[in-house]
C-alpha cells in the first residue's frame, strides 16, 4: 500500500497524471466563440478542428506561464514536421492572467503574423479548464491523433523525458501515414 501511495504521489508531483482527459478518446466538444473565447480574428474555435489530416500540439495556458514550455515549442518546431500532416494550437486561458487583455491581444496578433502555422486561441472563462479539467494557471500540453483522439498530455514544465517522449510519439504517428 506504502508503495502505491508513492508511485501515485510521484506521479501527481511530476505532471505526469493531472486530472484532464483519457488518453486514447476524443475530448468532450468545446467552442470558444463570442464571450467564451474565440480565434485571433474573432471568428469561432471549436474541438472538432482537431480531427483533420493533421496530428494537433495544444498548448493551453496562463498567460503568466506561457514561456514554461517554450523549450518543448522549440523542439517541435527543430523537427521541422510538415505543416500538411501536423498542426499547432496556442489557446490562452485569459481568465488565469492579471495581464489587461488589451497587453495579451496585442501580443497575440503579433504572434499570428509571425507564425501562420500556429492558430491563437483566447479562452476567456476558464472553459477548458472547466470542460475538460485542464490545470488552471498552468501550461498545459496535449497531442491530437488525426482522429482527434488525445495521444499524449501532461502538464506544468516539461522535463528532457517528457519532451522526448512526446516528439517519439510525433514521429512514430507520423511514420503510420507514410
Amino acid at each position: 500500500m506504502l508503495r502505491l501511495t508513492f508511485i501515485l504521489l510521484l506521479l501527481f508531483f511530476t505532471g505526469a497524471a493531472f486530472a484532464g482527459l483519457p488518453l486514447g478518446e476524443v475530448p468532450p466538444l468545446v467552442v470558444l466563440k463570442d464571450d467564451s473565447g474565440s480565434k485571433m480574428d474573432g471568428s469561432p474555435w471549436s474541438s472538432k478542428e482537431l480531427i483533420s489530416a493533421k496530428l494537433h500540439v495544444l498548448f493551453y495556458a496562463d498567460p503568466d506561464e506561457g514561456g514554461k514550455n517554450s523549450h518543448v515549442d522549440d523542439a517541435i518546431k527543430a523537427e521541422n514536421y510538415s505543416p500538411e500532416k501536423y498542426a499547432t494550437v496556442a489557446i490562452l486561458n485569459m481568465a488565469a492572467t492579471w495581464i489587461p487583455d488589451a497587453v495579451i491581444n496585442f501580443k497575440l496578433k503579433s504572434r499570428q503574423e509571425e507564425d501562420k502555422s500556429t492558430v491563437f486561441v483566447k479562452d476567456l472563462e476558464k472553459t477548458l479548464v472547466q470542460q475538460w479539467g485542464l490545470k488552471d494557471d498552468e501550461s498545459n500540453i496535449m497531442l491530437f491523433g488525426k482522429d482527434g483522439k488525445l495521444l499524449y498530455s501532461g502538464a506544468g514544465k516539461f522535463t528532457e523525458n517528457q519532451v522526448q517522449e512526446l516528439l517519439k510519439i510525433i514521429r512514430d504517428e507520423l511514420a503510420k501515414t507514410l
